[in-house]
């Protein structure tokens, strides 16, 4: 291991046979396998997390158009982090160097108190609590509002999951959502919602995932009765099934096959399955945006089950 590694101290927890590591950096999940099995397609302890790599996406999911919105009649501009399509993405913590408390050997807490900064001139505290147990990966993530002004909200987070194809192509997935939200070229929504039934991203049913290309925003989630939405992926032979589950904190998910990825080795190896409590641009079009007020907490829990 390098003396310090690029996504700084790295935070193992284990739970019999599965074993996580989170980092100080971004606070987020790097390494997540049963009985050695990759359940996420992570990085290596040697290399930065790319393409948002198991990242917590704050204080908003996705991206920005223009980096730049309005908030209780004042207007903000953010720094452009995806310069080719001219957004903001994925938030501001993904760089930021997390505290990692709490911890036993099942659990780990990571906190960042997020000051304020040009941009996003609010106080916010954030925890993410990683825990591991019979019913796998649990990952809820608390916000608080520390300043005197309401702030504008939305959480996600980005594993990249994986049963153990070489491609995507040969997964199956079943995703529980009835609408789409149609994107513009630098895919931002447009506004327009679309039924999924019957078209080429219906996958109400399990079916394999095939030469599907994914980079596409779902609501109107279909949760089990007990509130919580499933997603699952499983390999051909059923040897291997991932379930994502997501609380009722989370009204959207976007789904991410990896085509874009610059690197052309690490394409469509892992599918993304980002759960998000907004849309895309939601600082701008609002939908699902959190107000949190002062001194307001707000909380949202996803987890995988193995």
């Amino acid at each position: 291991m390098p003396r310090i590694p690029p996504s700084g101290r790295q935070y193992p927890i284990t739970h019999g046979s599965q074993e996580a590591v989170i980092t100080e950096v971004g606070g987020g999940l790097r390494v997540f396998t049963v009985e050695g099995e990759d359940v996420i397609d992570g990085y290596p302890v040697d290399e930065m997390s790319t393409v948002a790599r198991g990242a917590p996406l704050l204080p908003w999911p996705n991206r920005l158009r223009d980096g730049r919105y309005e908030f209780l009649g004042a207007t903000y501009q953010t720094a452009i982090t995806e310069v080719p399509r001219g957004n903001a993405i994925h938030g501001l913590t993904r760089w930021q160097n997390w505290t990692g408390s709490q911890q036993a050997e099942d659990r780990v807490v990571m906190s960042l108190l997020l000051h304020p900064q040009e941009g996003y001139p609010f106080t916010l505290a954030l925890s993410i609590d990683y825990q591991l147990s019979d019913a796998g990966l649990t990952v809820r993530t608390t916000a608080r509002n520390e300043g005197d002004l309401p702030l504008p909200y939305g959480a996600g987070h980005h594993p990249y999951l994986t049963v153990g194809t070489e491609r995507l192509d040969q997964a199956l997935l079943k995703l529980p959502a009835l609408l789409r939200l149609e994107v513009d070229d630098r895919q931002i929504p447009t506004g327009r919602l679309s039924q999924v039934a019957g078209t080429e991203l219906d996958f109400l049913e399990l079916r394999p995932i095939g030469a599907t290309r994914l980079d596409t925003p779902f609501t109107s989630l279909v949760p089990d009765t007990d509130g919580l939405t499933r997603v699952l992926i499983q390999s051909p032979d059923g040897r291997r099934r991932l379930t994502l589950w997501m609380d009722k904190a989370y009204a959207y998910v976007m789904v991410f096959t990896g085509d874009t990825i610059a690197d052309i080795h690490r394409r469509r190896r892992g599918l993304a399955i980002e759960p998000m409590t907004c849309a895309p641009n939601a600082f701008q079009n609002g939908l699902g945006l959190i107000r949190l007020e002062p001194r307001q907490t707000t909380s949202s829990s996803w987890g995988i089950l193995p």
